[in-house]
């Protein structure tokens, strides 16, 4: 049979015999076989799962994929991002059946699928209903993006007080700082699901704002959450509160968030239960921070603040979750996890907490042997620490009390040893030195450390131990001369103590060791230990610049600082910014005016990618990030030194490179929260398989997450492949 094309021109027709239709028909499929394709059929290998996501309209691009089991030891999942044209690939899947699932902005989830590794399954995405369906699904800080913050005004000092809040304040500012850093989201979300409703088992209640104030009052934070709300203004608070989920409660939404984007869609979360529901983690650690290939493919281990006495270990190439026992030296020592207020509706009048090691925060060193910040004894500090002892700290600056102290387990040995310490501590990181140096934070008015490498060698504690208390150089000569205290005036002569206690701590490649100091505006400290630490350490101060009436020129009140290669410090703000401070732009380092206001040139911010509260009307956003970690080595895959904030807000980490966020959001469950995060480098051969970020989820409350009461902590590894579907 031939084809026939017929043409007309002027009325005239013109029959042509050209082609055979095979031979068109051939044509054809050769000419679209040429052209370019982004729509090739998956070829789904062994321990895979893959396929096409489609909903009403075709492919959906930028939407998640969970993959969920529990026929592993512990549970576990998976979670991808579809590329561009809706396709998925969910790589190293250990054997075990798994519900598949679809979750995404603009969606419902869709319904759960079963399938075994090595298999193509294709999902039908669901179209949310309604834009309140839609936005059970958004970020918590959406929600929070809707408090309605009082004016300026209300905060000034001579009107403050009549307004509901605490005219100790002054500023808006400092009145977002307690609230985003100093209190409440330094422990959980705010926006959560279970923050932005109230529960009906709270009881009945003759108004809003009484049915916070109750709220506040639940378990065992009720006593400090209460304490923190009369400190900022009981009253306009609790308005300010009961405003907030009133107008959730009638429908009001937030903006819908942008679904992931670019290299977005080529992260890969890996996660694992670990723990119980009843405790709560603050870190985790996986490797040694100068060293991110010590303990490759070795154990993940965590730390269980205020709940619990045992160290969560996670092997991730068995998937099986153990736990450490924690003790004490003294049982005399107290437990930290106070009493129940009011009933919770979660555990109603079950004191859940009852930790006395209160552990902190953990850190491998060079041979993957764990340190962690922890309570070993009652406060009260033995004589060798105070006035008339021999120690050379000591003699220089006694210290009465330590709330927390040190603790070391050797995986080898399997043996846990305290370590008694006369500065109290918090956070903790290794030196890049011969003694492996072990510097700390929280130690108020001094910053402490210890000498691993004497103390392994020895096991002698109080002579392996140092401390320092924080001096300036206020005569600007170079070296520690006599001081004047803090409450004293500047003497040009003269040196000055500052009592600016560290809650970060990042010692540098240079022998410099930083830290964050909280509160309004806050600031960071560099502190050069010098030749003989306890005697000759000077430290420098810079605070985040405030205008000539106390409000910021931008950021302000930090929590986590590190430090990068470069000797650049990056900082998480309350104000939702990342800062960094770059101590090269300072024109003035030390000397009778450099008292902290006085290097604003050496600071740049970064806003973080979520909307601003309501009644705010400077930058920043309604982010309040805990930390910021520097991936110095780069661990994950978006180049060396690239700084990451924790993202609480946000639900997930945010990677800034080169001046743009990278958000790694984590979809699943719903209320991922972090305080720390690592980098480990497992084979340095294998690409993109072989490293990744470590994290856990942090909040005190893992029962306002997703899924409620019942909630454990997970472990998340987060890879960063070329492209969405790479193997």
């Amino acid at each position: 049979m031939k084809s026939i094309i017929i043409l007309f021109e002027k009325g005239k027709q013109y029959t042509m015999h050209i082609l055979l239709y095979g031979t068109v028909l051939s044509f054809l499929l050769t000419f679209y076989a040429c052209q370019p394709s982004n729509t090739t059929a998956l070829q789904v290998k062994e321990g895979e799962i893959g396929g096409v996501v489609t909903g009403p309209k075709g492919p959906e691009a930028g939407v998640w994929v969970i993959a969920e089991t529990t026929d592993l030891p512990t549970k576990y999942a998976k979670i991808v991002v579809t590329d561009d044209n809706g396709r998925y690939l969910i790589p190293e899947l250990p054997s075990a059946s798994y519900s598949v699932w679809v979750r995404g902005y603009g969606l419902v989830d869709s319904p759960k699928k079963t399938a075994k590794p090595g298999k193509e399954l294709n999902l039908e995405a669901v179209v949310a209903p309604t834009p309140q369906a839609a936005a059970e699904y958004y970020p918590a800080g959406y929600w929070f993006s809707l408090l309605n913050v009082p004016d300026k005004n209300n905060f000034a000092a001579e009107g403050a007080e009549g307004n509901g809040f605490s005219p100790m304040l002054g500023t808006q500012a400092k009145f977002l700082s307690n609230i985003k850093s100093g209190t409440c989201l330094a422990c959980h979300q705010l926006g959560s699901q279970g923050t932005r409703k109230l529960s009906e088992s709270l009881g009945t209640f003759k108004s809003p704002v009484e049915a916070w104030e109750r709220r506040l009052q639940s378990g065992q934070a009720g006593a400090i959450m209460t304490s923190a709300i009369h400190q900022v203004g009981r009253d306009g608070t609790l308005k300010m509160f009961a405003d907030w989920t009133e107008r959730i409660k009638a429908g009001e939404l937030p903006p819908a968030p942008p679904r992931p984007q670019g290299i977005e869609r080529n992260v890969v979360i890996t996660q694992w239960d670990w723990a119980d529901p009843k405790a709560y983690l603050h870190d985790v650690v996986s490797t040694d921070r100068r060293n991110p290939t010590v303990n490759a493919n070795g154990p993940v281990y965590g730390a269980l603040e205020v709940s619990a006495d045992y160290i969560p270990v996670l092997d991730p190439k068995t998937h099986t979750t153990s736990r450490i026992p924690l003790t004490v030296r003294d049982t005399s020592t107290p437990s930290s996890s106070g009493v129940v207020m009011q009933p919770s509706p979660y555990w109603g009048t079950e004191a859940i907490w009852n930790s006395k090691t209160n552990v902190h925060n953990p850190m491998l060193d060079e041979k993957g042997r764990l340190w962690i910040t922890a309570t070993v004894r009652p406060a009260d500090n033995p004589d060798c620490c105070k006035t008339g002892s021999d120690l050379p700290s000591a003699k220089l600056f006694p210290v009465n009390r330590a709330g927390r102290h040190l603790g070391f387990y050797d995986p080898a040995t399997k043996k846990y040893t305290h370590i008694s310490t006369c500065f109290s501590t918090h956070h903790l990181m290794f030196a890049e030195d011969q003694n492996n140096t072990l510097w700390t934070s929280g130690g108020g008015e001094v910053i402490g450390w210890l000498n691993t490498k004497q103390y392994l060698e020895t096991g002698d504690e109080e002579k392996s131990q140092g401390w320092t208390a924080l001096i300036l150089d206020a005569n600007g000569n170079g070296k520690r001369d006599e001081y004047v205290e803090p409450k004293d005036s500047i003497d040009p002569k003269k040196d000055k103590r500052i009592a600016k206690g560290l809650y970060s701590v990042a010692p540098a490649p240079d022998g410099s060791v930083w830290g964050s100091t909280l509160g309004y505006p806050g600031g960071i400290i560099r502190l050069n230990p010098g030749a003989n630490p306890p005697e000759t350490a000077l430290v420098e101060y810079y605070e985040l610049p405030l205008d000539a009436k106390g409000a910021p020129i931008e950021g302000f009140s930090p929590r986590g600082m590190d430090i990068d290669r470069n000797g650049i410090a990056w900082v998480a703000l309350a104000s939702g910014h990342m800062a960094s401070f770059d101590r090269k732009k300072c024109g003035t380092l030390n000397g009778p005016n450099a008292t902290g206001q006085h290097c604003a040139e050496g600071w740049t911010f970064y806003t973080e990618p979520l909307p601003q509260l309501k009644g705010v009307n400077y930058k920043g956003s309604a982010e309040s990030s805990y930390y910021t970690w520097v991936d110095q080595f780069n661990t994950f895959g978006l180049g060396e030194n690239t700084p990451i904030n924790t993202g609480n807000e946000s639900e997930g980490l945010l990677a800034l490179k080169d001046g743009k966020w990278v958000v790694l959001r984590v979809p699943y469950p719903m209320g991922f929260y972090t305080k720390w995060m690592d980098g480990r480098i497992d084979d340095p051969k294998a690409g993109w398989k072989g490293k990744g970020l470590w994290a856990t989820i942090s909040t005190r409350a893992p029962f306002h997450m997703e899924g409620g009461k019942g909630n454990t902590s997970k472990v998340f590894k987060f890879q960063l492949r070329p492209d969405p579907l790479a193997r």
